[in-house]
């Protein structure tokens, strides 16, 4: 995108320093994100088990209905994307909030594998239409900011991605509190975070965004997929996204197995989102001084393969209790450590390999190929834990997916399709 792809130079002339505050917008789009946060993560952080225990599904069935939301998702993130840029991104988002609302109302009641189906789907597709318009408007804005002079493109990524781990670390907290009731209570508070959101964005948010012009030219699909580079980082990001993703799936299982119960399971959750609120940004500075995007993807990659490889070597000595949770922390650090590398600068790639007016399909895009690789490897790492074999093995195949992933990542930072559009 002609107007959106000279950040590089950009960056180098703004300097360390910001000098340039963020707009009302950027701030309201960035308090969003931890609005969105603490709704979804007061339930998702328990839901295996609820399905495992409350309602007893099987593991792979787990597994799959835990990759069924994701891909409903992010799967779908394409569909948002490509809706934000044909009608803006304010019905996208009021749209999304009303249907994450009844989606979390009929989760709370939902007791047969088709209803439990049915509301995960439509809590997924509700995301799946606000988050990549929101976050669409946060990369074009970020970019901006970064040409008037603000500062590196990525900072403002890396803020939205903290104010994420906010919600983050306090949507868990809440959830367990309100665990002491039941599941579906929790499940009615987080449609009630929803309703406060659908109230606070259909008074604050803009009707028409200045400078985002809508897109009526079809064809964007097709140039997309003949985009090489931006495919490659695609297929990176997921493998990332499908490494995080183990956090509602082989964690719970490593954590129940270490002790006895999921009471730990909100306290790493807890860690991992003040890891973020705390480093995120230090982390992102950092990177941005030393680092190419791809160098930093490539690390973040490197350390969440890290994380996998402790608990498998760990495995075998088969410790419990406080011991056996060790392993489980260290692969919350080093998960946390990786992710915080690399979503903020997959993020901040996205509009130098995108297409005047597209940036939310492929904002969307990034995230619809994450959910298919999820899809797939959330059935398949549920088939590892119940298959029997020695516990260290399904570790060992994850640990080896984001160094593959680490592979794939493009060799140039920006696309001839980009560039020239």
């Amino acid at each position: 995108m002609t107007a959106l792809s000279d950040g590089r130079a950009a960056r180098a002339a703004s300097g360390r320093t910001p000098r340039t505050p963020l707009s009302p917008l950027l701030r309201l789009l960035v308090l969003t994100q931890l609005a969105f946060n603490i709704g979804f993560f007061a339930v998702l952080p328990f839901l295996a088990d609820h399905l495992g225990r409350g309602i007893g599904m099987a593991g792979w069935l787990v597994g799959l209905v835990l990759g069924l939301r994701t891909f409903s998702q992010q799967g779908l993130f394409v569909v948002g994307g490509a809706l934000a840029d044909r009608y803006g991104i304010r019905p996208v988002v009021l749209a999304g909030c009303v249907l994450r609302i009844a989606g979390f109302g009929w989760l709370g009641y939902a007791e047969s594998t088709g209803a439990v189906v049915s509301a995960v789907l439509l809590i997924g597709f509700a995301a799946a239409l606000f988050s990549p318009a929101v976050e669409s408007e946060v990369a074009r804005q970020a970019v901006l900011w970064e040409r008037e002079g603000g500062g590196d493109r990525t900072r403002v990524l890396a803020l939205f991605t903290v104010a994420g781990q906010v919600g983050a670390f306090a949507g868990p907290l809440l959830g367990a509190l309100l665990l002491a009731v039941d599941f579906r209570t929790a499940c009615l508070a987080g449609a009630g975070v929803f309703v406060l959101v659908l109230a606070g964005h259909a008074r604050l948010l803009p009707q028409h965004l200045p400078g985002r012009e809508r897109t009526r030219v079809r064809g964007g699909a097709r140039l997309l997929l003949r985009n090489r580079r931006f495919l490659a980082l695609c297929a990176a990001y997921g493998a990332c996204l499908l490494a995080y993703n183990q956090l509602y799936l082989a964690l719970p299982a490593e954590v129940t197995r270490a002790a006895g119960s999921q009471a730990p399971l909100a306290w790493l959750f807890a860690l991992s989102s003040l890891l973020v609120v705390t480093a995120q940004l230090p982390v992102t500075r950092w990177a941005g001084e030393r680092l190419t995007m791809r160098r930093s993807m490539a690390a973040g990659l490197v350390t969440v393969a890290a994380g996998f490889a402790v608990v498998a070597c760990a495995r075998p000595a088969g410790w419990t209790g406080t011991a056996g949770l060790l392993p489980a922390a260290a692969f919350v650090v080093l998960l946390t450590v990786g992710q915080m590398l690399v979503a903020p600068v997959a993020r901040a790639w996205v509009p130098d390999l995108a297409e005047d007016g597209r940036l939310g399909l492929y904002t969307g895009a990034l995230s619809s190929v994450s959910g298919l690789v999820v899809l797939a490897g959330s059935s398949a790492t549920g088939l590892l834990l119940d298959s029997g074999l020695p516990g260290s093995v399904p570790w060992l195949v994850l640990a080896a997916v984001p160094l593959a992933a680490a592979a794939l990542l493009p060799r140039t930072e920006r696309s001839g399709a980009a560039g020239a559009g």
